[in-house]
């Protein structure tokens, strides 16, 4: 009988390399929950820095203050991003595969942009109809006076890119491209996925009142459809980004 050399029997202890794997519903979720938690530490700082900044004290009604202003706003939001990136970072190279092929981060044909952007404008045409048969405002109001306090700051430009670019871009890895991941490859599925995906994402938008929530939560379905239907986060985040640019001149134009 053969004996084994020095490095055949080193290969044969070698174990073969883990085979990627996706995150199911619990590590999915509870993966999720750490990555909303470095969003809010990244959002936290932002507003205690400009506390500090502004001679202010850490109570509630200094909290309060900052935290409807403009400029603080935007910074918040920017500051969201790069810390949902770390953490989906951390998440995602645990599984062995690649962070863009994880999160949906694919191209997809200018077809489905234009479904994409004529059902969007079809359902919140419809959302802002009813709005207005209702004699409710079309946009919140408290945006008008977010927009009005980042112009006397002269950072509107900034608060355009924190509603416009960072914001869609974290909160559709999060929803669309985490959530959505991992929980169509558990029992949900892809319907049950879109579903849970979207409660939750509108859970992340309370500072709404109960109607734009509905019309959140519609949004959701469609964002979550058309990245199940396509495969591609990218488009649901250049709809995600259209929708508040849109949103956004819509409430500076109304506020006057």
């Amino acid at each position: 009988m053969d004996s084994l050399t020095p490095q055949d029997a080193t290969a044969a202890i070698v174990a073969p390399p883990r085979p990627p794997r996706v995150w199911k519903f619990w590590g999915t979720a509870l993966w999720g929950l750490l990555i909303f938690v470095a969003m809010f530490v990244g959002q936290v700082a932002v507003v205690i820095y400009r506390i500090i900044a502004q001679g202010g004290e850490l109570s509630a009604a200094g909290i309060t203050h900052v935290v409807a202003d403009g400029l603080t706003i935007s910074l918040s939001v920017l500051a969201g991003l790069p810390m949902v990136l770390l953490a989906l970072w951390f998440a995602i190279r645990r599984t062995g595969i690649p962070f863009a092929d994880y999160l949906g981060l694919r191209g997809t044909s200018w077809k489905n942009v234009i479904i994409g952007v004529v059902a969007l404008v079809v359902l919140v045409g419809a959302w802002d109809m009813v709005s207005r048969a209702a004699g409710r405002e079309v946009t919140p109001g408290f945006m008008g006076d977010v927009l009005k306090s980042a112009q006397d700051h002269s950072a509107l430009w900034l608060l355009v890119i924190a509603f416009a670019v960072a914001a869609p871009l974290w909160e559709e890895l999060f929803a669309r491209g985490w959530l959505y991941r991992g929980w169509s490859e558990s029992r949900l599925g892809p319907y049950g996925a879109i579903l849970l995906s979207s409660i939750v994402w509108t859970i992340m938008h309370l500072q709404y009142d109960w109607f734009f929530l509905c019309e959140v939560l519609s949004i959701g379905f469609l964002f979550g459809y058309l990245r199940f239907r396509t495969g591609s986060t990218w488009l649901t985040i250049l709809l995600h980004g259209l929708n508040n640019f849109a949103a956004t001149i819509q409430t500076w134009w109304l506020a006057g």
